[in-house]
């Protein structure tokens, strides 16, 4: 299953994190579903050390939760669990994107634009998750806050399934698009307060929409 190659680049706790991730990000494996440790063993032929291993990572990004006597399981996030995330995303982010329009750079705001040019007609939700992802994180690498971005992305993995389906909400998509601009306009003019004061309102809408998917349900 596995080419030697890949094998070789990463570990093999990697290698299965990153495949359960997918499956998980894509609906593959659905909330609440048992993620047996023997199968997964069996389908990347190895122990289950290297199995147990992956799974822990996935439940520090919220992604898998470990019940007593009975395994691991896709996370099912509540209303309230989305509220928090949200509000911790905000102040993270918020601060990393402050302290990234002092130091962005020419070319990563060439990148950044690149990204949302390429947003702009894109009407599949997974792409669409994984460029609105790479067109923040572009900006708030240039804070040069290593530890900082390593808190933000297990929060913004973890709602990352949901935000699939409804990113492609065009009357959303379109708004989210504008305040992208505004963010990105903030930052080439090194205006940090006005950038971090756009993003709290733009991740405000975020979870408004997704509060009112999971109600849906």
């Amino acid at each position: 299953m596995i080419s030697n190659t890949i094998a070789k680049r990463k570990s093999m706790p990697d290698i299965i994190a990153e495949e359960l991730k997918e499956a998980i990000l894509t609906g593959k494996f659905k909330e609440g579903q048992a993620l047996k440790q023997e199968e997964i063993a069996a389908m990347f032929e190895t122990s289950l050390i290297p199995v147990r291993e992956a799974l822990r990572t996935l439940e520090v990004q919220g992604l898998v939760e470990f019940k007593i006597n009975k395994g691991a399981f896709v996370s099912n996030l509540s209303v309230d669990e989305v509220k928090e995330i949200f509000e911790i995303r905000t102040m993270l982010e918020s601060g990393a994107i402050e302290i990234a329009a002092e130091n962005i750079t020419g070319e990563d705001i060439e990148k950044a634009e690149a990204i949302l040019d390429g947003m702009d007609n894109e009407t599949d939700g997974k792409s669409l998750s994984r460029l609105n992802w790479k067109f923040h994180s572009i900006i708030y690498e240039a804070s040069n806050r290593k530890k900082l971005i390593q808190m933000i992305a297990p929060l913004h993995a973890n709602v990352e399934r949901y935000m699939m389906l409804y990113l492609v909400d065009m009357k959303y998509h379109s708004t989210s698009q504008s305040e992208h601009r505004l963010i990105l306009e903030a930052c080439k003019n090194k205006n940090g307060k006005l950038a971090s004061d756009i993003l709290k309102a733009h991740l405000g809408l975020a979870s408004e929409h997704l509060i009112e998917y999971l109600k849906r349900r």
